[in-house]
């Protein structure tokens, strides 16, 4: 779990606070989408709840501890992917357990880091998994926008985290690539137990994706509202008439 207890943030400068007390909770398993137009802060949270920023005021827990540095049990993917340029498939998706192994978390009382033979074996599982394997010795450059970002997702998942939070990650890719990978995160999601926070501001895909909605509005601080959104995540929900209803609900939400 991850909560934000009553948490006050600014950027240095005098400006008004982004968020003024602000109380928000994301239970295990569960699974967000957090929506609302550029420039409201969804990007600033999604940094305050991996320990990227600190908040001036209130606490920020993860798993029931304060969270002053980033947690290891956290992951995160971006839109602009964030993969090394001179590495292969393999090497990005090796990097967040190199890194981790870096953190010494055998003396932090985590989870054992595995060793280099049982890095390699788990992420051509997920390499596997996500439908890239056969690009492993690839770079990059030489990847379509769907492939680098089922190679974040693999270096996100091999670290096994418990939290994956996404920063727009499916916004530059065309319509047909963003619905199946919003389903395929969904399923890994489902199947290791992983919560999920989502950051758009597609109302399409925050309907889609997420079970429960954290609306953001313009505002110093930003006006906040959440609404349940479930729903049995099958593909054939975006052509129903629940979909279009509930998307046009959101649309009205937001300005």
């Amino acid at each position: 779990m991850i909560e934000l207890d009553g948490i006050t943030f600014a950027y240095p400068g005098g400006d008004p606070p982004l968020f003024r007390d602000f109380h928000w909770r994301v239970c295990p398993g569960e699974t967000w989408a957090v929506v609302g137009p550029s420039g409201t802060g969804k990007s600033t949270l999604l940094q305050v709840m991996t320990g990227l920023l600190l908040p001036q005021r209130g606490c920020v827990r993860a798993d029931g501890r304060p969270l002053h540095t980033p947690s290891t049990r956290t992951a995160l993917v971006f839109q602009d992917y964030e993969l090394l340029p001179w590495a292969t498939v393999r090497a990005n998706a090796e990097l967040g357990l190199r890194i981790q192994r870096r953190r010494h978390l055998r003396r932090q009382g985590e989870a054992a880091v595995p060793d280099r033979a049982a890095r390699r074996r788990l992420v051509a599982a997920w390499l596997e998994r996500l439908g890239i394997a056969e690009l492993a010795e690839r770079y990059p450059h030489q990847l379509s926008g769907g492939q680098r970002q089922r190679c974040a997702l693999a270096r996100a998942f091999a670290t096994r985290p418990a939290r994956l939070l996404m920063d727009e990650p499916f916004s530059a890719l065309d319509a047909a690539t963003r619905e199946k990978l919003q389903v395929l995160t969904l399923d890994l999601c489902a199947g290791e137990g992983v919560s999920a926070v989502l950051v758009t501001h597609a109302i399409e895909e925050a309907i889609f994706f997420g079970q429960r909605l954290l609306l953001m509005r313009p505002g110093r601080p930003v006006r906040t509202e959440i609404v349940d959104n479930a729903h049995d995540c099958r593909e054939s929900f975006r052509s129903s008439a629940e979909f279009l209803r509930r998307c046009r609900a959101l649309r009205e939400k937001l300005p």
